[in-house]
């Protein structure tokens, strides 16, 4: 765990809208960050995350800002509505090759602006909510290119290289189960509820993708003990 930050430190959250995030946020708050949200209309299916991030960083009570860009190559099932969505039984979720959702190089690219963003407000901390237990398979989703990245920042910026200060990369949920963070959550008192984690951008979840069944088996687990203790 990083020490805390001393006063009047800043950091760049990258806030998707969805639970891993929230919770990464209201976790930096707790350890006293001062935190600016950022997120990224890149061409999803949706915009019900986006939406979602915004109420988010409004409960929060932050400065939010979101960035569009445009990922024309396309590559990935969340960008193309014409591939169709995977539909994993829970239990072969991890299993196989890197799945469809998966954007090509999606967190290097936000992080690449979180750094930018960072460069220029002074900022010595980017946190994400990346996981590498419950997720679908993401290799940018892992510590060594975590790692990698931060090497990367404090070679690459004008904060890193002429300052003092140091540029940290935290993902604090990275070594987490999905059942882990929905304790952290409710412990936190994030606002899970104004979260949206389905692919899909219906009125309601799908009940049927990575992300809802990865959310659905935190949720039960956490239940699941707590009526155990009653």
């Amino acid at each position: 765990m990083p020490p805390r930050p001393s006063k009047n430190k800043k950091a760049i959250v990258l806030l998707s809208g969805g639970m891993d995030s929230t919770v990464s946020l209201y976790w930096a708050q707790r350890r006293g960050w001062i935190c600016y949200a950022l997120s990224f209309d890149y061409g999803q299916r949706h915009k019900k995350e986006l939406r979602s991030a915004a109420r988010v960083a409004r409960l929060a009570g932050i400065p939010h800002q979101t960035v569009r860009l445009s990922l024309p190559w396309g590559g990935s099932a969340l960008t193309d509505a014409r591939k169709p969505l995977p539909h994993h039984a829970e239990k072969n979720i991890l299993k196989g090759p890197i799945p469809s959702t998966y954007v090509p190089a999606r967190n290097t690219v936000f992080l690449s602006f979180a750094l930018s963003w960072a460069d220029q407000l002074g900022a010595e901390a980017i946190v994400i909510g990346a996981n590498a237990i419950d997720y679908s398979g993401y290799p940018d989703c892992r510590l060594p290119y975590l790692r990698a990245f931060e090497r990367v920042s404090n070679l690459g910026t004008r904060l890193g290289s002429e300052t003092k200060k140091k540029i940290s990369i935290l993902a604090p949920l990275v070594h987490l189960t999905k059942a882990d963070i929905v304790r952290l959550g409710l412990k936190l008192n994030a606002p899970m509820e104004a979260t949206w984690s389905c692919y899909q951008g219906g009125r309601t979840p799908c009940g049927r993708c990575d992300a809802c069944l990865l959310r659905e088996r935190g949720f039960k687990s956490v239940l699941a003990k707590k009526k155990g203790r009653t």
